[in-house]
This record gives structure tokens, sequence and C-alpha cells, in this order.
């Protein structure tokens, strides 16, 4: 159990809920990932699955860079080495399996909008004029 008043009061470092995803080329499809985190004392803690199963994580954190690293421990199979940062939108990085297998990563807080989306592009059907009549002009909405 973790003492609520040593976990790290840092926003960019929540403990809670976490999602994000790695990739493995030469696929560049995002392979999804839910995470339970404990950010305490510069000490990274927990656990998640991936479509590989389910996983531990032990590593730390730097307050002042946002350095992060940690290992990845797949309950009955193999580690995977992960170091990032965090710069106030998740952790992104790289990720590794020795000798040669290596790809991208991103991680941020559940709740927060995904970090590597650009502008959010939504298009609707509405009325041309205010007449009532029924033409129909399509407008696209930008934002973030």
């Amino acid at each position: 159990m973790v003492a609520e008043d040593l976990l790290e009061h840092n926003g960019r470092f929540p403990s809670g809920e976490w999602t994000g995803f790695f990739l493995q080329p030469p696929s560049t499809a995002r392979h999804w990932m839910q995470l339970r985190l404990t950010f305490q004392q510069g000490t990274l803690t927990g656990e998640g699955s991936d479509r590989v199963g389910a996983f531990t994580m032990d590593g730390g954190y730097e307050l002042n860079d946002g350095r992060c690293w940690w290992t990845k421990r797949y309950t009955g199979r193999h580690d995977v080495s992960y170091s990032g940062y965090n710069e106030g939108k998740g952790i992104w990085g790289v990720w590794q399996i020795p000798p040669s297998q290596r790809g991208g990563f991103h991680i941020w807080p559940a709740g927060m909008a995904d970090p590597t989306q650009g502008a959010l592009t939504q298009t609707e059907d509405v009325p041309a004029d205010a007449s009532g009549t029924r033409t129909m002009t399509r407008r696209t909405f930008i934002g973030r």
C-alpha cells in the first residue's frame, strides 16, 4: 500500500490510470496498452496489459528534466526496457528488447486527450440559409 502523502505531487507524474501505445516496426500500427502507474519519490512502479499480455513495471523518473526509465516484465515471458521523457504531454521515447528489437512509445494519463493527435476535424450538414430551404451545405470544423 502506498502512503498518499508520499505520492508525487508534480502534475506531469500523476499516479493512477494511464493509456498509450507502442510501435513495433516495420508496422506503423499502434499497439494500445492500459496501465496503472505509481510515481513516488523518483520511483515508478505499475502494472498493465496490452496485446502481448499482462505485465508489471519498475523504474524511475527525474523531476528536473522529465527523464523516465523502466523495465516492463510480461508475466511468464520476456522483459522490455523503456527510456523516455515527460515534457507535460505524457511520456514518450523508445523501448528495446536486446539485442536488436526496438520501437517507439507514448503513454499519458487517462482522461488527457491523445497528445499525438493534431487538430480534430468534424464535418456536418447544416442548412444553407435560415429561410428554411432544404438546401444543405457541408462545413468542416477544426479544433484542438
